[in-house]
């Protein structure tokens, strides 16, 4: 019996060889990044906005949740800077779909690319600083921790994401 066809194919993230838990973990945060823009295409702006099913969020609603997630686990969390860490109006507003696609995917690009630039000066062991989401010593994680949560965040919310856009349009993920 032949083995199926995603069987032999290559890893997904980093390259194969990889070892070093920085690339790792920056490797597959970015894989997941791409990954999160590549299921939108093809959606119309109508799909983008419209809830899937019972699930009560659309794709571009859970976009901003993720630029939010970047913005509260890095800028808040890791780097104390002040900053805003939660919409005004809540799950409701980090949720909602009601500006124009190209600002929200604009404003989520300006939250990853942040984050890049706090991991870019890092070491994986340095520690939260304290004052913005982290105010004690034995609250703040090293940048290793965060990073790991952001990478579960994408991978759950990745697998949300096939399924809303396979009950949108029938598209299934990889």
């Amino acid at each position: 019996m032949e083995p199926p066809a995603w069987a032999s194919a290559p890893l997904d993230g980093p390259g194969t060889k990889v070892t070093d838990p920085r690339e790792l973990l920056c490797g597959y945060l970015d894989w997941y990044r791409e990954r999160l823009t590549r299921k939108l295409d093809g959606l119309s702006d109508a799909q983008l906005r419209t809830p899937a099913g019972p699930l009560g969020w659309s794709p571009l609603g859970l976009v901003k949740h993720l630029g939010w997630v970047e913005r509260r686990w890095m800028r808040w969390g890791f780097a104390a800077e002040d900053v805003t860490p939660w919409p005004p109006g809540g799950d409701a507003e980090e949720w909602g779909a009601d500006e124009p696609a190209a600002d929200v995917l604009a404003a989520y690009d300006t939250e990853v690319r942040r984050s890049r630039e706090l991991v870019a000066g890092a070491a994986l062991t340095d520690v939260a600083r304290l004052g913005g989401r982290f105010t004690t010593a034995e609250q703040a994680p090293p940048l290793a921790r965060i990073l790991f949560h952001l990478l579960q965040e994408y991978a759950r919310h990745l697998g949300h994401l096939d399924v809303a856009r396979e009950l949108i349009d029938g598209t299934t993920g990889e």
